[in-house]
């Protein structure tokens, strides 16, 4: 019973191996890739093409990126003065109450008052600051979106020329052997770099 499922096994296998080698010596995969007209010209050709671009090297010469480090370096200054601002607020409160207490100025009420008014501008500050942080984290969000949807809008443009069947980014860690050949890193950054046009201040 084994050796007759291992014959059956070994017959699929060769019928299967046989039908790939003539499906694709005989060119039917090209002519049948080439009715679909949502192929991409690339599959079409019979040919798979990879190309990357090192994200590391856009990152650092791409005008639109340094643009979006700029707004959020500005956001992050404005962010933590506001924050100062507000803590400073909050100590110097923190000081008149402590000094009042000392000097026996404040009755028991007033010391009441006082701890409820601190409670208030601490939970405000806390509050304020958490708004602020959202507000830059989808600020930054939204930018690097915006890159993103900048590079994969040139790239498509880019391709209609190139037919490659994938445009990676390359990172450490992710590859271990990258052709150079391919590599079009200095295509993608003097491209988006002539598509993108600086905002005047």
């Amino acid at each position: 019973m084994k050796n007759g499922l291992l014959i059956w096994n070994v017959l699929l296998s060769l019928v299967a191996g046989y039908l790939l080698i003539m499906h694709f010596s005989s060119g039917k995969g090209n002519k049948a890739s080439a009715k679909n007209p949502g192929s991409d010209s690339s599959v079409s050709n019979g040919q798979f093409k990879i190309a990357y671009f090192e994200m590391d090297s856009v990152a650092a010469n791409f005008d639109m990126v340094k643009e979006v480090k700029d707004e959020l370096s500005k956001k992050e200054q404005v962010i933590n003065q506001e924050i100062d601002r507000l803590t400073k607020n909050l100590q110097q409160k923190f000081n008149y109450y402590q000094n009042q207490a000392q000097s026996g100025s404040l009755s028991e009420a007033q010391s009441q008052v006082a701890s409820e008014e601190m409670k208030k501008l601490d939970d405000q500050l806390k509050l304020r600051k958490q708004q602020l942080d959202q507000e830059y984290s989808d600020f930054m969000v939204r930018r690097q979106n915006d890159i993103k949807t900048k590079i994969e809008g040139f790239l498509k443009e880019y391709n209609q020329t190139k037919d490659y069947s994938y445009i990676v980014s390359y990172e450490q860690g992710l590859f271990y052997y990258r052709d150079t050949a391919y590599n079009i890193t200095a295509d993608v950054v003097k491209g988006l770099n002539q598509l993108h046009k600086p905002k005047k201040n």
